[in-house]
């Protein structure tokens, strides 16, 4: 299916309460623990944001190389990474467990340049809605999904049932990761670099927020110490 573009605003009203929901949710909690939030210092969001700045030398190779690596932090936090090539579309890929296949994994219609200027706020959401008919899928095993990104309407697309080369070769490399912001190295590092760009990936833990059947949230899980930046991912699915 071809990837429509649009700069239409969501007009859902159930989506529209959701990210109502969270801006209330997120405003408390701001100013509850005395205001660390906007471009303060550091985290995924300046990582990710400093991409372009990047240059081979910078890879995680030694990071990611050890076989058999455990996760940073073991609990029952979701995992959720943002990847693709600088000049590409980013794909999502969602994980109960970073060592086993994610549950479920999408190409969306956003280029990481486009990424980057929502970040600039450090606050992204992203909403996924579904028009379906049937009573027999869980959520998540939706196909055809429009995509939003901080309100705005971005296209369609399609869940992946089977991951490309790509998508398999990162979530190998990242398998004892549970949260950080790098370059990866590619399946042919020299032809992705004169392409789309090296692969990049942003990855943090979420808590997982089931409201009913047809609608999911996630919520990024900041480190101690971060500042107040917000990753939030809907799914919704309109009968």
């Amino acid at each position: 299916m071809p990837f429509l573009h649009s700069s239409t605003h969501m007009e859902s009203p159930a989506l529209l309460s959701l990210l109502r929901h969270t801006t209330t949710k997120k405003s408390s909690s701001k100013s509850g623990s005395g205001g660390g939030g906007g471009g303060g210092g550091g985290g995924l969001f300046r990582m990710f944001k400093l991409f372009p700045m990047l240059t081979t030398g910078c890879k995680m190779v030694a990071l990611l190389g050890t076989r058999h690596r455990k996760p940073l932090l073991a609990d029952k936090a979701t995992t959720g990474t943002l990847f693709g090539h600088r000049k590409g579309r980013l794909s999502l890929a969602i994980q109960e467990d970073p060592h086993r296949p994610p549950l479920f994994v999408i190409e969306l219609p956003v280029l990481a340049a486009a990424l980057h200027r929502e970040m600039a706020s450090d606050v992204l959401r992203i909403a996924l809605e579904t028009d379906t008919k049937t009573q027999k899928k869980k959520l998540l095993e939706e196909y055809v999904w429009a995509v939003y990104c901080n309100g705005r309407k971005m296209g369609y697309s399609i869940r992946r049932k089977n991951m490309t080369e790509d998508e398999l070769h990162v979530m190998q490399l990242l398998r004892g990761v549970s949260m950080g912001a790098g370059v990866l190295p590619g399946l042919s590092p020299e032809k992705d670099a004169a392409a789309d760009g090296e692969m990049t990936y942003i990855r943090a833990r979420f808590e997982r927020i089931m409201g009913s059947k047809d609608s999911e949230s996630f919520y990024m899980i900041n480190p101690d110490g971060a500042s107040g930046q917000e990753l939030s991912i809907f799914f919704l699915r309109v009968r």
